[in-house]
């Protein structure tokens, strides 16, 4: 097997796993920001939020684009 299917599935792989690592907090800090509104603690774990939403987004975006490099590469 080639390099760029290692990388691919070690990216997917490493990517599920801080995923599911991160998802528990994720969970609290959006249960603590609903429960109390009105503090001014909120803007920095809603900000850690977002970024978490973010950066979610771009892995998933990336994990595509490698599985249809891939692909592309192996049948392409």
């Amino acid at each position: 097997m080639d390099l760029l299917l290692w990388i691919t599935i070690g990216f997917i792989i490493i990517g599920f796993v801080v995923l599911i690592s991160m998802k528990k907090d994720m969970e609290s800090k959006v249960a603590f920001i609903k429960a109390n509104i009105e503090d001014e603690e909120n803007s920095s774990k809603s900000k850690s939020v977002i970024w978490w939403i973010w950066s979610t987004m771009a892995w998933g975006l990336v994990s595509m684009f490698l599985v249809v490099w891939c692909f592309h590469n192996h049948f392409g």
